[in-house]
């Protein structure tokens, strides 16, 4: 169950205008994806996913150290979406965990575009906003 946190109160705005131009398909972006690379840090270990339901228009995962969740509200007129996240309040365990978390949960602050690129030599998607870049890799469907 998800409790109230400084994240519960942040809004978060998503750009959505790079889906519907074309970067990426919304039914491409449903799933699990596995954060890879933060700001040209390998940071697979801190094991940060997201989980994309554009169906719904929800977004839950775990960003390193706490469940997080939200549901994405309606498109406004310039072409933006503003969900509120929540998260649990566990504590970090290793410095890595604390920095991807922090990170993250900025990179949904700041608003983001997504589209479809091939990194490092594997295919995935990387999710960008003024201040950083994460790359994901898609996890395996059952």
């Amino acid at each position: 169950m998800f409790k109230k946190s400084t994240f519960g109160s942040l809004l978060v705005v998503l750009f959505m205008q790079a889906l519907m131009a074309d970067t990426i398909d919304k039914d491409d972006l449903n799933g699990n994806w596995h954060l890879r690379v933060m700001d040209g840090m390998e940071v697979r270990k801190a094991r940060a996913i997201l989980d994309f339901d554009m169906d719904k228009m929800k977004l839950s995962g775990f960003d390193a150290c706490n469940r997080i969740g939200g549901t994405l509200l309606q498109i406004s007129e310039n072409n933006t979406s503003v969900p509120m996240l929540s998260a649990t309040r566990m504590a970090c365990r290793q410095s890595v965990h604390r920095w991807v978390s922090k990170r993250l949960h900025e990179t949904l602050k700041e608003g983001f575009c997504i589209k479809e690129e091939t990194k490092y030599g594997v295919e995935g998607i990387v999710m960008k906003s003024p201040h950083h870049e994460l790359f994901f890799k898609r996890m395996q469907r059952d």
